[in-house]
Order: C-alpha cells, then sequence, then structure tokens
C-alpha cells in the first residue's frame, strides 16, 4: 500500500512501531476491503490506509488503523484531507474531534485519546494545514477573501469528515455504528454546536466545551483590551495586571462559602480595580505600584467592547481570568508594548480589511465601529455558530453539554450565558436534551485553580445511552497534593461550601 500523504508518514513513524502482532489487523487495513466513498458535492482524489501498532501517543501504546481521504469540491479549487483512525479493538462508537484555534483538526493527543478508549475517529484539516499562516488561505489575493476555504473551516467539512468517517468505520468492521458523539473544546466546541445547529442528525451526543461561538462578535472585540491600552497610552506589565486580578480575586473568593483561591460567584464580585491603586506589586523582573492607569484598563477590559458611543459590543473577561491572553504585553527597562492574540489580529488583518499588512492599532474610532458591523453583517451566517433554534438536534433525540471555564482568558464566558440563555427564550424545556455548566476558576479548556471536569464525555454517554441526564458535572482539582472533589453546577446554579470537607463534592450544594 502506497502512502500518499509524505507528512503523515514522517509524522507516524516517528510515533509508532510496526510489528508481527498485529497481522490480522494489518491484514484488514486496505484500501481494497474499502468501498466507493461517496458525498454529495465532494469528489473523492486518494484514499490510503496503513496499520499503526503500539503507538506511544497513548500510554499504554494503541494499535489501529489509519484511513487517509483526500478530497475536494469541484470548482472551489480546495483539497481536503480526513482521517479515520480505527482501534484494533472497537467499542462500537464512533467520535468527531474537534480543533483548535484555526486548525480545524487532527490534533493528534485528542485523536488518539479517542482511540485510546475505543472510539473509531475521524478527524480533518479542513483544507489547510495547522502551521499554514492565515493569510495563505484566508486570502486569494489582496482584497479578495478566499470564501470557500473559510466555508471548509466553518462548517462544510465538519459534516463531509462526518459522512466519510461513518463510512469508512462501517465498511471496516462490518457492523453499523452503535452511537455517534462529538467532542472540542474552543474552536472544538464551536464546531460541536455547529454540527447540532446545521446538521443535527450527524451525532447522537456533543460535548462542546468553552465554545468559540458569536465567532463574528467576539473574535474582533478580542482586539478590544489593547485597543484600550493604546487609547490610554499605557501598556501595563503583566505582572501590574496579575496584581490587579489576585486582589479581586482575594476580594470576592469567600463569595460562595469557601476560601480556595476561586471566585466563584462571578455575578456578585463588585471588586474596583481603583480600590488597589496605590498598592505594591513585585515581581522578578518588574516592581512597582498599582497605577490608575492600569486599573482603569482593567475596569474597561472587564466591562467589554464599547463602540464610539460607548454602546455596548461584546463581553469582558471576568474578574479571574488571566489578562495575559487577550492583553498580553512584552517589557523592556524602557516600556511596554502590546502583543495581541493572533486570531484576532489575524481576523482584523484577514477577513475583515483583507490586506495581511494591516495594523490593527491603526483604526480610528469610526473605523473600529465599521470593523465590527463589517464582521456581524459579513461573516454571522458563515461562522458564529450563534442560532439558538436547536429544533432538529431535539427531533434527533440528540443530547449535548457545554461546560465553561469562569476565567477563560481567550473566550468570554458570559458570551456562552448569552447564547444559552437565547436557546432557553426559544425554548425552555432545552435542559432535557442541552445542559450548560459552569466551571469556577478554570481557564480556557483547562487550567487554573479551579475543578475541572474529569470525564464529562463518560456522562454525555450515560446521558445518550442510558437516559442518566448529569445534574453536575463531576470535576477535581490538586490543591497542595491533596486531590479535591467538586460537582460543576448546571447554569444559572452556583456551587456553594455548606460545610465539612472540603475535599468533597458532597460538602457544596447547587443554589
Amino acid at each position: 500500500m502506497k502512502m500518499i500523504f509524505q507528512g503523515v508518514i514522517t509524522f507516524f513513524s516517528t510515533l509508532a512501531v510496526f510489528s508481527s502482532t498485529t497481522l490480522a489487523a494489518a491484514s484488514r487495513c486496505d484500501v481494497s476491503a474499502l468501498p466507493a466513498l461517496d458525498q454529495f458535492g465532494a469528489s473523492v482524489l486518494s484514499i490510503d490506509a496503513v496499520q499503526v501498532d503500539n503507538s506511544t501517543l497513548s500510554t499504554p501504546p494503541t494499535s489501529f488503523c489509519n484511513v487517509s481521504i483526500t478530497y475536494t469540491h469541484p470548482g472551489q479549487n480546495d483539497r481536503i484531507n480526513v482521517w479515520v483512525w480505527l482501534p484494533n479493538s472497537w467499542n462500537g462508537r464512533f467520535q468527531g474531534v474537534g480543533g483548535g484555534g484555526w486548525t480545524t483538526g487532527l490534533v493528534p493527543a485528542n485523536t488518539i485519546g479517542a482511540v485510546a478508549q475505543g472510539y473509531a475517529a475521524v478527524t480533518t484539516d479542513g483544507g489547510h494545514a495547522s502551521t499554514a499562516s492565515t493569510a495563505s488561505w484566508g486570502l486569494l489575493n489582496p482584497g479578495n477573501v478566499n470564501l470557500y476555504l473559510l466555508q471548509d473551516f466553518a462548517s462544510v467539512t465538519l459534516n463531509d469528515m462526518t459522512v466519510l468517517g461513518k463510512q469508512v468505520t462501517e465498511a471496516y468492521y462490518g457492523k453499523p455504528i452503535s452511537k455517534s458523539y462529538w467532542n472540542g473544546c474552543s474552536t472544538g466546541g464551536r464546531q460541536g454546536l455547529m454540527m447540532a445547529q446545521r446538521y443535527p442528525e450527524a451525532y447522537d451526543g456533543i460535548l462542546a466545551i468553552a465554545p468559540a461561538i458569536n465567532w463574528a462578535e467576539f473574535i474582533p472585540t478580542e482586539f478590544w483590551p489593547q485597543r484600550v491600552m493604546q487609547k490610554a497610552n499605557y501598556f501595563s506589565s503583566q505582572c501590574e495586571f496579575n496584581a490587579i486580578t489576585a486582589a479581586a480575586v482575594s476580594a470576592c473568593d469567600e463569595l460562595d462559602g469557601l476560601k480556595d483561591g476561586v471566585i466563584g460567584m462571578i455575578g456578585q464580585c463588585t471588586f474596583d480595580p481603583h480600590s488597589v491603586v496605590g498598592k505594591p506589586y513585585s515581581c522578578t523582573d518588574v516592581n512597582g505600584t498599582i497605577s490608575t492607569q492600569a486599573a482603569a484598563i482593567v475596569k474597561s477590559i472587564w466591562a467589554g467592547a464599547r463602540d464610539s458611543e460607548d454602546k455596548f459590543q461584546w463581553y469582558g473577561l471576568t474578574q479571574q481570568a488571566p489578562l495575559s491572553g487577550l492583553a498580553n504585553t512584552t517589557c523592556s527597562t524602557e516600556n511596554c508594548t502590546g502583543v495581541p492574540f493572533f486570531i484576532s489580529s489575524d481576523w482584523h488583518r484577514i477577513f475583515l480589511q483583507r490586506n495581511n499588512s494591516f495594523d490593527p492599532y491603526s483604526y480610528s474610532d469610526v473605523e473600529w465601529d465599521a470593523a465590527f458591523r463589517l464582521s456581524r453583517n459579513k461573516y454571522t451566517s458563515i461562522i458564529s455558530t450563534s442560532d439558538p433554534d436547536l429544533t432538529g438536534f431535539k427531533l434527533h433525540d440528540g443530547k449535548m453539554i457545554t461546560w465553561h471555564g469562569m476565567a477563560d482568558e481567550l473566550i468570554a464566558f458570559n458570551g456562552t450565558v448569552d447564547y444559552y440563555q437565547r436557546v432557553l427564550e426559544l425554548d425552555p424545556n432545552a435542559p432535557e436534551y442541552y445542559k450548560f455548566f459552569s466551571a469556577p476558576g478554570v481557564q480556557h479548556c483547562q487550567g487554573g485553580n479551579g475543578a475541572i471536569p474529569t470525564d464529562a464525555l463518560a456522562q454525555l454517554v450515560q446521558w445518550v445511552e442510558n437516559g442518566e441526564a448529569p445534574e453536575t458535572l463531576g470535576a477535581n482539582r490538586t490543591v497542595n497534593g491533596e486531590n479535591w472533589q467538586q460537582g460543576l453546577c448546571a447554569w444559572p446554579l452556583s456551587s456553594v461550601y455548606k460545610g465539612g470537607d472540603k475535599r468533597l463534592a458532597t460538602s457544596f450544594v447547587c443554589e
């Protein structure tokens, strides 16, 4: 069998050991055993299969058949790759694996994780390599956005990979898939909601974590913290920002009844950054006192983006979210300069101004307003993934779980709250098929001081297959070497400490 993708060969050759112990699986891992693949609107260019034995991407090592598919949408000049990983020991289930950032998929650690659990897993590059610059695929040439590849990234290839992946899986194992699941965070979370909204029959269960929905609003306004610093002519050190964040946590920590380094009830936190102006801060490379400028900047970041008439555009970060994601800076001995988050600056340069040389710092007030309107008007239907109507998914008897870290430093937690509220306004019974859980103190997808869900996918499977809807998500964290357990509450409830051993989930209630 000839391997078509040299890059994939190189990738796997460093991760796998081929042996004679899986000859049976290897003999089945052959394109001649697969049927002709069919997806309406797509033309398959090539298919290949290679057996991967004892991949050290997982512990213990995992063996699987990697089926690689290359196809195009005739007339669109695109070339998309799909990978279907088929474990030797299959649990009968199928999993679509999401991407992150501008990466549509093929996050090896996530894909091998699914395979190691027995899932047949599918992922795609969406028509562009994860290593490619955004300009190389986002622009046909200066002034012209490649809308076909943007649509591929946003939605089209997600359905394509699912259809093709299911065909390969059922042909390979010779029996139907029992249940299909989607699993992803950030871009992967947005992709999960896209499947529920636009392709509602594709998956039985969807785990959409910290979803990058409301894309046309939140992505351009991720530049807001940089704009605030620029307009103030003050780019703070991260040490100064961290001191303000720490003060906010200290002030609001015990609102949930427990002092544990986490703001559990951000809606009740009224901390004012100006209350710590003049307080000292110190790091290994810098020290000083908190300035009025820094306090004003942080207050504006928390309040969220505004237009030139001070009208709301989008939500800000919460008080515990690190500012290093969107208000990042780099400092010399003389001054600090801004370091914008690349996805937001890419969006402004490539998709709004259609000019790879454009500097988002150059916006006038009027131009900033116009850029936000342009993003909404031109791209909402393509990529925002903010449609609250989940009727199709409900009729499919699908089940979906979203959880979002309340200290997310990249995607505003309250943007997800906004979406879920709109879902409930349209269908007050939505929790019967879609549940949203908040994770206090957790940052983007992972990290932070809060308790992180231990296996939300397993709870989703129980809901789909056994009708056991989760009331809380099991979560834990490590504090001074000890394991602390906590149940994450379904929004709008908050986890409140009621006394007892703070390491046990039974010491907390949702109210």
